[in-house]
């Protein structure tokens, strides 16, 4: 199978299979990308997760009722019928879990950005594609942390904006997964409030060795546990019963409730009334925008970068990279991803 998409059903994550995919002929002005490598963490099970709703769908089409989950990685153009895009460039960015991607190429500052037609209404975010040069020794750590990092940076830059909204204490839930850790790294950095993670009692350990919280709280814990207050809550986990676990916990003590992600991905959603604040999506894409439109041309890459240095340099002392080859690999990562069997301290890099 020279070609082939890897692709989930919808209304049931755990039937995955891989399928051939023949190499449509290009069309003037569009390009094929051959995938290289991409990462796998649970950030890609909550785009798969929450699908439908963000559209995260809609990037990479698969027919009806199955969808491509959307990965972060490299590759490189194996065949252009566009007349400024070589064959051989090499791309950062956002690819299915495929062999190949086509792409129709408009030339920006920093690459390309995808003007295929079906793709021109999504965020744009998503559309952008980082020109890279040969394999560097961070660069399977760019692909596993950069696109979670941003997010960590975004949601810290909102809540130091609203200067926390008045809380001594950030509680951020599934706290061993990477936009978490990212997060906590970027709180206890800017040192205005403590920064407190909420895990598995499996997951503690690793958490505390961290070295990004102040205070590490299993979640049979929650209840009784010393936290300071008032209290913002960043909420990985998407799991109702958790999420009022913490509600009532700290009543109108928590000053600002903030929803990013799905990591618990079986865990009953949605919940009711709650008390303290009123739980709030934090959508990325709307925060760059805003923040570019603030800082003005490449205000925002110049801050996220200068974040991200320190933050990438550390990686390698709590997480190993451990790489996989073939469509056997994919599948049986995906699984292990899907059913949190994958450690905290490991990243996964797929090659197709």
């Amino acid at each position: 199978m020279a070609s082939w998409n890897f692709v989930v059903d919808k209304s049931d994550l755990r039937r995955a299979e891989t399928v051939a995919a023949p190499l449509p002929d290009l069309a003037d002005g569009q390009a094929r990308l051959a995938v290289e490598s991409f990462a796998l963490t649970a950030n890609n099970i909550t785009y798969a997760v929450f699908g439908e709703a963000m559209r995260y769908w809609d990037f990479f089409p698969a027919g009806e009722g199955r969808g491509r989950i959307p990965v972060w990685g490299y590759a490189r153009v194996e065949a252009s019928a566009h007349p400024d895009f070589p064959v051989g460039g090499r791309f950062y960015g956002y690819y299915p879990m495929s062999t190949h991607l086509t792409v129709t190429p408009r030339t920006t500052r920093t690459g390309f950005a995808d003007a295929s037609p079906h793709r021109a209404e999504l965020p744009p975010v998503y559309n952008q594609y980082q020109a890279v040069g040969a394999p560097d020794p961070l660069e399977d750590h760019q692909a596993l942390l950069r696109p979670l990092f941003i997010t960590g940076f975004l949601i810290e830059d909102f809540l130091d904006e609203n200067d926390l909204f008045g809380a001594r204490s950030v509680v951020l839930t599934s706290a061993s997964s990477k936009t978490a850790i990212s997060l906590a790294f970027q709180v206890r950095q800017r040192g205005k409030a403590r920064v407190v993670g909420l895990t598995s009692a499996r997951n503690k350990a690793f958490v505390e060795g961290l070295g990004y919280y102040d205070q590490v709280v299993t979640y049979d814990e929650v209840a009784d546990a010393p936290i300071e207050g008032p209290v913002t809550l960043v909420d990985f986990a998407g799991d109702a019963p958790l999420l009022r676990a913490v509600h009532e916990r700290f009543g109108e003590a928590l000053v600002y409730s903030c929803l990013v992600g799905g990591t618990h991905w079986e865990a009953e959603r949605g919940g009711g009334e709650l008390p303290g604040a009123r739980p709030v999506f934090f959508f990325a894409p709307d925060r760059i925008r805003k923040r570019a439109s603030d800082w003005g041309p490449g205000g925002l890459d110049q801050r996220h970068d200068a974040a991200w240095a320190p933050f990438v340099a550390d990686a390698p002392r709590w997480m190993t990279v451990r790489r996989l080859d073939g469509r056997e690999a994919v599948a049986a990562a995906y699984q292990s991803v899907l059913e949190g069997r994958a450690g905290p301290d490991e990243g996964l890099i797929l090659t197709p």
